[in-house]
C-alpha cells in the first residue's frame, strides 16, 4: 500500500510536468504558425496593389500589362496555400459542429486525434513528399510561366507547395499535442488571442451585455 501510495503522487506529477512541456510546444508553434499567416498577408496588398496598376494600365492608358495575371495567381496561390497553418492554429477551418459541440471536451478530443492519425497526417506526408518532387523538379529547369510574354517565373510558387505542407505538419503536430492535453485535463487549451472576425465581436459583445 505505501508504494501504491507513493506511486500515485509521482503519476500525478510525471503527467502534470509532461502536459506542461506539451502546453509550452503549442505556444510556441502557435506563435510560428501566427508569424507565417502574419507575414503572408502582405500577399493580400501586393495582390490589392497590382490588379488596380493593371485596371489603371489597361482602361485609362490602354497599355494592359503582361504579367498582371501571373501576379495575381501566384500571390493568391501563396496566401492561400501558406495561410492553413496559421487557421489551422486559430481553429478557423470550416467544421460541421452541429454533433460534435455536443460532446463532451475529452469526446471531441479523442475523435479529433483519431482523424488527425488517421486522415490529417497521411494527407499532408503525401503533400510534403509530392509537393518536394514537383517543386524541385519544376526549380531545376527554371520553370516560367505560359500565359504571357513576360516569362515570369512560377518555380517559386511551386516550391510553396513543399513549404506549405511542412508548416501544416508543423501546425497539426501542435493540434495533436492539443488534443492530447484536453484528453488528460478535460479542458480545451485556450488559444493565443489575434485578430477576431467581426461576427464573433459582436457575438461576444452580445453575450457581455447579457
Amino acid at each position: 500500500m505505501r508504494r501504491l501510495s507513493g506511486l500515485v503522487p509521482a503519476a500525478f506529477v510525471f503527467v502534470c510536468r509532461e502536459v506542461n512541456k506539451m502546453e509550452a510546444w503549442i505556444r510556441r508553434i502557435d506563435i510560428f504558425s501566427k508569424s507565417i499567416g502574419h507575414t503572408f498577408a502582405w500577399c493580400v496588398l501586393i495582390l490589392t496593389a497590382s490588379t488596380c496598376y493593371e485596371v489603371f494600365m489597361r482602361y485609362v492608358l490602354n497599355r494592359p500589362t503582361d504579367w498582371a495575371f501571373d501576379m495575381s495567381y501566384m500571390m493568391y496561390g501563396a496566401l492561400f496555400m501558406m495561410s492553413g497553418c496559421y487557421a489551422l492554429s486559430r481553429n478557423a477551418h470550416v467544421r460541421g459542429d452541429f454533433i460534435y459541440r455536443k460532446w463532451s471536451n475529452r469526446t471531441q478530443a479523442k475523435v479529433d486525434l483519431t482523424l488527425y492519425a488517421l486522415f490529417y497526417f497521411p494527407a499532408i506526408f503525401a503533400m510534403v513528399f509530392t509537393g518536394a518532387q514537383y517543386g524541385y523538379e519544376s526549380m531545376r529547369i527554371l520553370e516560367s510561366s505560359v500565359n504571357s510574354p513576360a516569362g515570369v517565373p512560377v518555380w517559386p510558387l511551386k516550391m510553396v507547395i513543399f513549404v506549405a505542407g511542412i508548416t501544416l505538419l508543423i501546425a497539426g503536430v501542435s493540434e495533436a499535442m492539443r488534443c492530447l492535453v484536453c484528453i488528460r485535463t478535460g479542458e480545451w487549451l485556450s488559444r493565443s488571442g489575434d485578430v477576431e472576425e467581426l461576427e464573433q465581436v459582436l457575438i461576444n459583445q452580445h453575450a457581455e451585455k447579457a
